[in-house]
Parts: structure tokens; sequence; C-alpha cells
């Protein structure tokens, strides 16, 4: 598959109620395929493809399992606490100023987590969605109880909202978007939870 078939289904996935799925869908079919950087491709682990095959991933999780990407942990931070929690992550940004293909109004991509790890409590300034693709996490909005969600189900962050997520006995992988200040020069990790509820 090839990038363009991978962004035509991605459309389709952000069909919240929240204006930045407009945005986001918007962005997509408006993508510059010219600007479209040269990458090597890395493998994307069994653990991964294995979640992508049930029977309840988004229709999309088959196009992405064939198409190649440079899969890499998540380098929204230099914070040396940020770099060690973000080894068990998978993530790509398909569009966005550092994405395969160029945009300034949106970062938009692919993220996922292996079991039993967590992201911790982080706040930046651009609004924020993700949709779950397949498997499972929890995530934490604020200061609500953290929240199991499964494919097809979203965690919306307005901006400078503090969230996090993490992973049990499965992993996950989901799409995302900012938009708004997609900056990253405001990020800012606090790591994880001092107590934790599920």
């Amino acid at each position: 598959m090839s990038l363009k078939d991978l962004f035509t289904a991605l459309a389709d996935v952000f069909d919240g109620p929240e204006s930045i799925e407009g945005q986001a869908k918007q962005a997509i079919l408006n993508a510059d395929y010219s600007t479209q950087m040269i990458f090597e491709p890395t493998e994307l682990s069994q653990t991964f493809k294995i979640i992508m095959e049930n029977t309840n991933a988004h229709a999309v999780c088959e196009i992405i399992r064939t198409t190649p990407l440079p899969w890499l942990p998540p380098q929204t931070s230099t914070d040396p606490i940020y770099v060690a929690h973000s080894l068990p992550k998978v993530h790509v940004e398909l569009l966005g100023p550092d994405g395969l293909i160029k945009s300034n109004s949106v970062r938009l991509g692919l993220y996922g987590m292996l079991p039993n790890f967590e992201y911790g409590i982080r706040t930046h300034p651009a609004e924020e969605v993700f949709v779950m693709l397949a498997g499972a996490a929890y995530w934490r909005r604020g200061s609500a109880p953290y929240k199991v969600l499964d494919p097809g189900e979203r965690s919306f962050h307005p901006s400078m909202m503090p969230h996090a997520n993490k992973t049990v006995e499965a992993p996950f992988l989901s799409a995302y978007v900012w938009h708004g200040d997609i900056s990253t020069l405001n990020y800012k990790y606090e790591g994880v939870p001092a107590v934790l509820s599920t």
C-alpha cells in the first residue's frame, strides 16, 4: 500500500463530533504529496500486528499493516524521563512539520504502546484527539480517573488539558491529530502520576 492509500483510509477515521476531527479530515484530503520525504521503513513488531488482526480492530488497520512506515518511539521532547518512557511506544508522524508529508496546520499520525506501560501526564497548547484503532488503553483526562477505551472510541484533549494513558494486558494502536498551536516548544511532560486509579 502507498501513503496515499493510507491517507484516503485515515480520512474516514476522523469522523467524530469535535471540530478537530473535521480539521484532520480536511488536512488529509488536502495533503500535498509533492512534499513527501524519503524515508527508511522499519518493521512494526508482531505484538502490534497481532492486535490489528483482532475482529474489533478498525478496518484501516489492514492498510497500516501493509504500508511501509518508519516506526520509531515518539520524539516530542528531549527530556530524559520522556525519552525513557517513550521506549515501549511506536509512532510515525504522517502529516505535519516533521511528517512524511509536510503540513503547517496539523500534526497527524499513528501512535501505539506495548502492554504494561504508562505514558505519564503531559500538556501542550495544541488541542488533540486520539482515535483508538486496535487493542485497549486506559486514558486519563484532567483529574478524572482512567477510563478504558476500545477501537472506535476517542480521547479528546482541549489545549493545555493534562492527560495520560497506560496499557495493562493489551497493547494498543491509535490515530491522533494535533490542531491549533502545533509547536512542541511548550510541550511539558510531568511523568507518571503518583497515585493511579483505574
